[in-house]
């Protein structure tokens, strides 16, 4: 059952400019209308039933107005509907009170509550108490107790011809048992397919919740990264001060191999200092604070330039980019195609293919190597904090920032082993989240 509803009587919450509806509204409205599909369809084939072939006279005009009626607003609502995210509480009990309404004008016309589809209310009943809250559950049923209560005192009479006059007991309990095996049939279809509804938005949910989880991890990973910046930056500022000193100093002058090794620990210094800043970039904001402006093509050849030459030419780029567009090189998305490149490395040293394409709005950056690949177990958990085949603590971190930050770009992460061996990771990254502002 679905919880109370807020206070407010449209859309559950607003967030943002954006209205959130109950979960799986527009599903159940769905079912809905087909409810009513099938409620029209029933009653011109009972008209025609009961007035041509058992000769009841009814008021067929008026009778055959109302299924008319609910056909058309059937129409309305799923053009209307096409666009729509969802259905506010007060939207889902109006389309049920209009089956009600509908259904006591018809009973009205064909004898009230000696007219033995009257259970019918039973199944509006049921299905309000599924759809809608405990509370509006309870104005369902007291509108159906109320057409009920009406129907017993106020009717139209059905015309009966004589054989059915004899003995109109026997027609009522024939009405009753058809009735029965349609609120049964009707119950079931309905109940399954809302219950259906139910699990996948708990399955939605679950999702959101461990997205949820997930960008609480990035940011206590950010603080955790924050704080270890500024723990490191005085020890590499101090290394970095004796490093310019030893250079100066006479007994290292006087030695080509030292002076060699000082620009190597200077190479290496101000690496670990870029090394810091892209973990800060990954764990915290999707976009850096001094980003490069640069195009696709130049920025795809200047990452694999350079990571083919930190390999010893392991990693090859095959560039089928069909165009070029002016984009914003942030460092969180180069550390992320670095942390993919360099698992791959880890895993197929000699060889690692980096396939860069356009499609459409999106590129598409695919990336494959010549290791053992993933296991089952592994591609369930792919894209998790520590989720890992490294067995090392703090392992399956590259992955995760990944998926988190590509994701924050409005992209997907693809990860699976490729047929001929080795493992594929595809990165689809909206060129408009990247391109640069004018």
């Amino acid at each position: 059952m679905p919880s109370d509803p807020p206070s407010q009587t449209g859309p559950q919450a607003i967030s943002g400019d954006r209205l959130v509806f109950p979960a799986a509204s527009a599903r159940n409205m769905v079912l809905l209308i087909q409810l009513r599909w099938m409620a029209v369809i029933g009653q011109l084939v009972t008209i025609w039933y009961v007035s041509h072939v058992l000769g009841i006279q009814l008021p067929l005009t008026q009778l055959v107005a109302i299924p008319a009626l609910l056909a058309l607003v059937n129409v309305a609502t799923m053009v209307m509907g096409t666009e729509r995210e969802g259905y506010s509480y007060v939207e889902l009990i109006g389309a049920l009170m209009l089956d009600v309404i509908a259904l006591t004008w018809q009973l009205y016309l064909s004898g009230g509550t000696t007219n033995p589809f009257t259970f019918l209310f039973l199944l509006q009943i049921a299905i309000g108490a599924i759809l809608l809250p405990p509370n509006w559950s309870w104005i369902v049923a007291a509108i159906a107790v109320l057409s009920v209560s009406l129907l017993s005192f106020y009717y139209v009479p059905m015309g009966l011809p004589p054989e059915l006059l004899a003995d109109p007991l026997r027609m009522y309990l024939a009405g009753s048992y058809l009735c029965f095996i349609l609120i049964a049939a009707l119950l079931v279809f309905f109940v399954i397919k809302i219950d259906r509804n139910r699990r996948q938005s708990d399955a939605a949910l679950a999702q959101l919740r461990q997205r949820a989880a997930e960008e609480d991890h990035i940011v206590r990973m950010g603080l955790l990264a924050s704080g270890a910046a500024h723990e490191l930056g005085t020890p590499m500022a101090t290394i970095s001060v004796l490093v310019r000193d030893w250079f100066k100093h006479p007994a290292f002058a006087a030695e080509p191999d030292l002076v060699e090794e000082l620009h190597e620990m200077e190479t290496e210094l101000l690496r670990c200092k870029s090394i810091v800043s892209g973990i800060l970039l990954s764990a915290g904001e999707a976009r850096g604070e001094n980003p490069e402006v640069t195009t696709v093509n130049t920025f795809v050849r200047d990452f694999a330039r350079e990571w083919s030459s930190r390999s010893g030419g392991a990693v090859r780029l095959i560039n089928r980019m069909d165009r070029d567009a002016p984009i914003v090189s942030d460092p969180a998305l180069r550390q992320v195609i670095s942390n993919v490149i360099d698992n791959a490395l880890e895993v197929s040293p000699d060889h690692v293919e980096v396939i860069a394409e356009t499609d459409a709005a999106m590129l598409v950056l695919t990336f494959r190597d010549r290791g053992p690949g993933f296991s089952d177990e592994m591609l369930v958990r792919i894209g998790r904090p520590y989720a890992s085949t490294k067995g090392r603590p703090g392992g399956g971190l590259g992955l995760f920032l990944v998926f988190n930050v590509v994701r924050k770009l409005g992209g997907e992460v693809d990860v699976r082993n490729h047929p001929d061996g080795g493992a594929q990771v595809r990165l689809a990254i909206p060129l408009k989240a990247i391109e640069a502002k004018a």
